[in-house]
């Protein structure tokens, strides 16, 4: 009797990436692998990583060194698993990644995850430092398996992978390549089986979805819209699933009839996420970001002046190089104009091999950091107001998981992505899946709590 071999999975990063890990799962255990939660009881290890920021590149290189050091529950040394290196820093290192992390067996690159248990086989084999960074497979399926989705009711669905934007600080052009929409037809078909199997919330994903545009508008030709994203969420609207969110969006592809989509459709959800990186029109320039700060407002308006109340969330990057305090300034004066309800905000560090990296990056830490607490300031405030506006409000959240502190404390979210921790005194599998209608009682930082009406 063959014994299944157990693979622990380790996820970095962005939707993308677990989207990405859930195909890996999924490929692993239809191959024969037994998943595990248990690092130290595996015969293989997996990291699948990200590389927009340096701190996760250098917790890769912490936890490889761990993984290979390990000892066992009684002090013995445990064999040694396989390691495998996935996703964007393996696309961007390859077989570099060999020297710079002793005891990797095996690097795939972001277009080769559907390859691993190929890779697995090969380093049991005996071959040695495996690496492929190659094309994705024709006729690759995107589909996942129900048992190793990161969530029972949420599911992330990708619509296009890569980037053509090629902002000068990003590194995705060169992880993800080239923008590939997949068919719209394969969408909602997608769509639909999701539906079928529990799902009540679909995340529909990609670094720029809002850039979608397919070989062929199949599928979509008597569906209303301007651009073939519009259509496309109004397709998988019509599926009939509960919830719809999308995420990323790019501003200069952010157009009209994408807010005229969402005001139609109650189940596409009041969210938008739009990065917008700085307020300042020069920076905005040197970042290549193909906005300005007027065009960006614009959308906002928009946005805000929808008859739905549609939160808003973004990206900024402080201390960018040449970045004075005038250009901070007018970041500063964008976010009271804006009141994002929630934003991912970043000091700016250097990428190697972006543009910027070639730039002096002349903003010492200690200025981006003084700089980062102001804007955060801002942002709290911001935060605080949102969040204090619904109390009292009665509002429809997917109970995703129950607390591990309190016998009768669930947690999920919004249809406008907000975090609501809610007492309800129903048994747990009457609860965990529904959309639970709760009324807000009190706010804390970024959650609010409340009470099943």
């Amino acid at each position: 009797m063959k014994i299944m071999k157990k693979v622990y999975l380790e996820t970095f990063g962005c939707q993308m990436n677990v989207s990405d890990s859930e195909r890996v799962a999924t490929t692993l255990a239809a191959a024969g692998f037994e998943m595990t939660a248990d690092e130290g009881s595996a015969d293989v290890v997996l990291f699948n990583t990200c590389s927009v920021r340096e701190k996760a590149e250098h917790k890769l290189y912490t936890r490889v060194g761990q993984v290979r050091n390990s000892i066992g529950e009684n002090g013995e040394i445990r064999a040694k698993p396989i390691v495998g290196i996935l996703g964007c820093v393996a696309q961007l290192e390859g077989e570099t990644l060999f020297k710079k992390a002793d005891g990797v067996d095996f690097v795939l690159g972001t277009q080769a995850v559907g390859r691993v248990a190929r890779a697995i086989e090969d380093v049991e084999n005996g071959k040695k430092q495996v690496a492929d960074l190659a094309a994705r497979e024709e006729n690759y399926d995107w589909m996942t398996s129900p048992a190793q989705r990161h969530s029972p009711y949420v599911a992330f669905l990708p619509i296009i992978e890569g980037c053509n934007k090629f902002c000068t600080y990003c590194i995705v052009p060169f992880s993800r390549g080239r923008e590939r929409s997949l068919p719209a037809t394969e969408i909602v078909r997608q769509a639909r089986v999701l539906r079928e199997q529990g799902i009540r919330e679909l995340h529909l994903i990609g670094q720029n979805v809002n850039s979608y545009r397919p070989k062929t508008l199949e599928g979509l030709e008597n569906v209303p819209g301007a651009t073939a994203f519009s259509k496309l969420l109004r397709a998988v609207a019509a599926t009939g699933i509960e919830r719809i969110k999308f995420t990323t969006s790019f501003p200069r592809d952010f157009h009209a009839d994408i807010v005229e989509a969402l005001n139609e459709h109650e189940n596409l959800c009041n969210w938008v996420h739009l990065p917008v990186q700085s307020g300042s029109n020069r920076i905005l320039k040197a970042m290549r970001r193909g906005h300005t700060v007027e065009s960006y407002l614009e959308k906002i308006d928009r946005i805000k002046n929808s008859p739905r109340r549609i939160a808003l969330s973004t990206d900024v990057i402080v201390g960018y190089p040449t970045e004075t305090e005038a250009d901070f300034a007018e970041t500063m004066r964008l976010f009271e104009y804006c009141q994002f309800d929630s934003a991912y905000m970043f000091k700016y560090s250097p990428r190697p091999g972006t543009p910027a990296a070639a730039l002096t990056d002349d903003v010492s830490l200690a200025e981006k950091t003084e700089r980062f607490l102001r804007l955060e300031a801002i942002q709290k405030a911001s935060v605080r107001q949102s969040l204090e506006a619904m109390r009292g409000r009665t509002v429809g959240v997917l109970a995703e998981k129950k607390s591990a502190r309190a016998k009768s404390e669930y947690s999920g979210h919004t249809a406008c992505h907000k975090v609501v921790n809610f007492y309800s005194e129903k048994a747990e599998n009457e609860v965990l899946g529904t959309i639970v209608p709760v009324t807000i009682t009190k706010t804390k930082s970024n959650t609010l709590y409340g009470e099943v009406c």
